[in-house]
């Protein structure tokens, strides 16, 4: 379940240490563990720091670890550079505005309507804000569901249409967009807007609440998607994904067939 009241850092470090094993760090696993992954004192000896001095940055209080430090962590934790990006933020970055729903511009959104392609519009918690007829009939027409659930995470995790249309390949393409959305959802905590949206996938989607607790993350990019429309058959196209100059929080997607 998500942790609204704790500190986004000190949970991702606590996910990243309890999902390293001893083998893959490097540390000689000579005693007998309750629970998988690293201990806390075995972290703050890879990263030279103090034991006390991190177990304050799991436990989310009012610390302000150095450049350097975050570096020998990430070393420490074997983090990736998509992770290492994250935990750099969580720790310096300024945190977003309280979440505020957006609105689309004109002239974005007569490109969307007007593009011969499926093509879409989400905010910055992934709410599908614009969208032309190619997407609906690709997809689904999310002017026909309530708009609590134009999201591209709940129509993946709860509406079973999304499970038969992207077929043998929906986990993957569920956990993907997934770890992206955590990355939003970390720092814009203690955002009811995000919590609330996560705690209900957690509430009503048994594989979300699994997910959700190894804590990936991920950036957001480009490639393929093989879909399995029910009147068209198999279908494959390679996706882009752009930011909008004036409105940073926009995305547009535009699907190409391939």
């Amino acid at each position: 379940m998500p942790e609204p009241a704790q500190d986004a850092l000190g949970a991702f470090l606590r996910s990243r240490r309890e999902q390293l094993t001893p083998q893959a760090a490097g540390v000689p696993d000579r005693r007998r563990r309750r629970t998988p992954g690293l201990r806390r004192e075995e972290v703050a000896e890879l990263a030279g720091i103090g034991v006390d001095w991190y177990v304050r940055l799991e436990q989310g209080r009012a610390v302000s670890p150095s450049p350097a430090t975050i570096d020998s962590l990430a070393r420490a934790l074997r983090l990736d550079s998509t992770e290492l990006a994250h935990l750099r933020t969580l720790a310096h970055g300024a945190r977003p505005r309280p979440f505020v729903p957006e609105s689309v511009p004109e002239a974005v959104r007569h490109l969307v309507t007007t593009l011969d392609r499926p093509a879409y519009v989400t905010g910055r918690r992934w709410d599908v804000l614009v969208w032309n007829e190619a997407a609906a009939e690709l997809l689904i027409d999310f002017d026909r569901l309530p708009e609590q659930d134009r999201n591209i995470l709940v129509h993946l995790f709860l509406d079973p249409r999304a499970r038969q249309r992207f077929g043998p390949g929906w986990a993957e393409e569920a956990h993907r967009a997934l770890a992206r959305f955590r990355a939003a959802h970390d720092l814009s905590m203690p955002d009811p807007a995000f919590t609330e949206l996560s705690a209900r996938l957690c509430r009503e989607s048994p594989e979300f609440a699994a997910w959700w607790a190894q804590h990936r993350i991920a950036d957001n990019g480009n490639g393929r998607k093989t879909l399995y429309h029910p009147d068209r058959g198999v279908l494959r196209f390679s996706y882009a994904t752009f930011q909008a100059n004036d409105h940073p929080a926009l995305k547009l997607t535009v699907y190409s067939p391939l």
